[in-house]
C-alpha cells in the first residue's frame, strides 16, 4: 500500500529503520542517500510535503506524524548528526536485514545484490558527510564498521567484481573513521541543548535533563533496594552485587544456550497468555542461532513487521564462538545465566517485543504501523519485565526477579551516563566506573556500555519509556476508577502502535 506524501517524506529520511521494522520493502536494495546533497534534498521534500500536505483526520495520528517530521528536521538540519555519527551510515550499509525470511529467497537475494552494488555510493557519501566525528565516537564504532565486510563474498547475483568494488569502498570508509579515531575532537558531547532537542523531538515531550537525571538516581536507589531484598533470600551475609555477580556465573554452556532460551520462551508465552497481559496471543515465535551478520548482538527479536506477509518472528541468540579464550566465553555466557536469561526472554518475546510486534500487525493506521518511537518500544519491553515480577513470573525462584533488577540497573545507568557524557563533562572512564559501581558489570562489559553513550545518546530510552508508562498507568487507575484493568490499559496503549511518549495520554483519553 502506498504512503501519503508526508509519511513517505519521513520514511525517505529513515530508510533502514522502516525497511526492517515497519516492513516497507519497496526500499529493498535502495539505501538512503546520506551525502550532504542527498540530505538537503530529503529535507526539502520533507518541508514541501509538510507545507503542502493535508492534515490527518485523526488528531493523534496527526500529532504522531508531526512529531516524526520535526524529529527528522532536528536530526538532519539542526543537529546534522549525519556529519558526526557514523551509525547512520553503518545502518545504510548493513545487509543483515535480507537474512530474514520475509520474502522468497530469490527476491531477497536480488535485493541484497542491488544493495551491495550501491555500497560505493553509500560509503563515499559517508566519507563526504562525516566531517565532525569525535574520536570517542569513531573509536566506539570502528569495530562495527570493520565488521560490515565480514563474510562478504560472491553469491546469487553478486559477482567477484561487485564484491571487490564494494570492499574497496568499505576500505575508504574504514580509513576515514580510523583517522577520526586518531585525530578527532576528544569531546563527543552533544551539549545540553542538543540532547534536550533530540530527545524531546523524538518523543513530542518537553525534556528537563536535570529532572530526568534526578529520576534516574531515584530509580537506581529503588532498584538497589529491590536487589538487596532479592539477594538476601539467596545469601543475606554478603553485599547484593557480590551475590548477583556469583549468580550470573551459573549458566548453560555454549551448546545449551539456545535450548535454554527456547524453554524460557515457551514459559514466557504461556505466562503472558494465562495472565492475558497483551491484547493478542497469535503468531509464531521461533528461537534459533542469529544469522552471521547479526552476531554482534547477544539476543534480539526480529519480528514479522506490520507491512510484511504473515510469517514467524525470530528470537535470535548468539552463543560465544568455540575459538574464543575460555574466559571470554564465560563472560559472554553470563548474559544467558539462569538468573538473567528469563528476564531477557520476557523483554524480547512476551509480553515484550514479540507481543508488541503482533499488536502492531493488527493496526490499520499507516502512521501507527510505520512510525515507531524507540523509547516506547524499549520502554514497553522493559515495563514488561517488571510487570511479570508483579504478576509472579518464576514462582518462588528468587533468581528471576534478581535478574530483572540487574538488567534494570544497567538500563538506568545508561540514562545517567547519557546525560553525564553529553551535558556534564563525564568522561568514558567515569562512565565506566559508574557502571562498575551501580551494576554487576565490570571490565570490558562496563567499558562497552560506557562507550555506547557516545554514539547512542538516547540509550537511556529503556528506563525513560518504562517510567512514563508506569506514570501513565497510575493516571489510568485514577481516571478510570473501578473500570481500570491492566488488560484494558495495555490494549489502549498498544492500539496506538509505538507512540511518542508525549502522546501516550491518548491511551487514557480514548481507552
Amino acid at each position: 500500500m502506498d504512503l501519503p506524501p508526508r509519511l513517505r517524506a519521513v520514511c525517505d529520511l529513515d530508510v533502514s529503520e522502516v525497511r526492517e521494522y515497519a516492513g516497507r520493502h519497496e526500499y529493498d536494495g535502495k539505501p538512503q542517500d546520506l551525502s550532504p546533497a542527498g540530505v538537503r534534498a530529503g529535507l526539502a521534500r520533507l518541508a514541501a510535503a509538510r507545507d503542502g500536505g493535508e492534515r490527518l483526520a485523526d488528531a493523534h495520528d496527526e500529532a504522531h506524524l508531526a512529531a516524526a517530521e520535526e524529529h527528522k528536521r532536528v536530526t538532519f538540519a539542526e543537529l546534522e548528526l549525519h556529519r558526526r555519527n557514523p551509525i547512520f551510515h553503518l545502518s545504510e550499509l548493513d545487509l543483515a536485514g535480507y537474512d530474514r525470511d520475509y520474502a522468497p529467497p530469490a527476491e531477497r537475494d536480488a535485493a541484497r545484490a542491488a544493495h551491495l552494488a550501491a555500497w560505493p555510493r553509500v560509503a563515499d557519501a559517508a566519507v563526504e558527510s562525516l566531517d565532525q566525528v569525535s574520536a570517542p565516537v569513531a573509536q566506539a564504532l570502528l569495530g562495527g564498521i570493520r565488521g560490515l565486510a565480514a563474510g562478504l563474498g560472491e553469491g546469487p547475483g553478486i559477482s567477484a567484481a561487485t564484491v571487490a568494488t564494494a570492499l574497496d569502498a568499505h576500505a575508504r570508509l574504514v580509513a576515514h573513521v580510523e583517522r577520526a579515531a586518531a585525530d578527532g575532537d576528544p569531546d563527543p558531547a552533544l551539549g545540553g541543548p542538543g540532547l534536550t532537542t533530540l530527545m524531546g523531538s523524538a518523543e513530542a515531550l518537553p525534556v528537563d535533563l536535570g529532572r530526568l537525571a534526578e529520576q534516574a538516581d531515584a530509580e537506581r536507589d529503588r532498584l538497589h533496594a529491590l536487589l538487596a531484598d532479592g539477594c538476601a533470600r539467596v545469601d543475606g551475609t554478603r553485599p547484593a552485587l557480590d551475590v548477583a555477580r556469583e549468580l550470573v556465573q551459573d549458566h548453560p554452556d555454549g551448546a545449551g544456550v539456545i535450548e535454554a532460551a527456547r524453554q524460557w520462551t515457551e514459559q514466557a508465552l504461556r505466562f503472558t497468555r494465562e495472565h492475558d497481559l497483551v491484547p493478542y496471543h497469535d503468531g509464531e515465535c521461533l528461537v534459533g542461532l542469529a544469522p552471521e551478520s547479526r552476531r554482534w548482538a547477544m539476543a534480539m527479536m526480529s519480528w514479522a513487521a506490520p507491512g510484511e506477509p504473515e510469517g514467524p518472528s525470530w528470537y535470535h541468540i548468539t552463543p560465544p564462538e568455540d575459538s574464543w579464550p575460555q574466559q571470554e566465553q564465560d563472560e559472554w555466557l553470563e548474559v544467558f545465566s539462569r538468573t538473567t536469561l528469563p528476564g531477557i526472554t520476557v523483554h524480547e518475546v512476551a509480553p515484550g517485543h514479540f507481543s508488541h510486534g503482533r499488536a502492531m500487525r493488527h493496526l490499520t493506521s499507516q502512521v501507527r504501523r510505520t512510525l515507531h518511537s524507540s523509547a516506547f518500544i524499549e520502554g514497553w519491553a522493559h515495563y514488561g519485565e517488571e510487570l511479570c515480577v508483579e504478576e509472579g513470573f518464576g514462582g518462588d525462584d528468587p533468581r528471576i526477579p534478581i535478574g530483572i533488577w540487574l538488567e534494570a540497573l544497567v538500563r538506568v545507568t545508561r540514562l545517567a551516563c547519557a546525560i553525564g557524557v553529553h551535558t556534564a563533562g563525564m568522561t568514558i572512564e567515569e562512565a565506566t566506573r559508574r557502571f562498575e559501581t551501580d551494576t554487576h558489570l565490570a571490565g570490558p562489559a562496563a567499558l562497552s556500555e560506557a562507550r555506547r553513550a557516545t554514539f547512542d545518546p538516547t540509550y537511556g530510552r529503556y528506563t525513560w519509556g518504562k517510567l512514563e508508562i508506569l506514570r501513565l498507568r497510575e493516571r489510568a487507575r485514577k481516571d478510570w476508577g473501578a473500570g481500570f484493568t491492566r488488560q484494558r490499559f495495555h490494549k489502549a496503549m498498544l492500539d496506538l502502535g509505538s507512540p511518542p511518549l508525549g502522546l501516550l495520554g491518548t491511551a487514557v483519553d480514548r481507552g
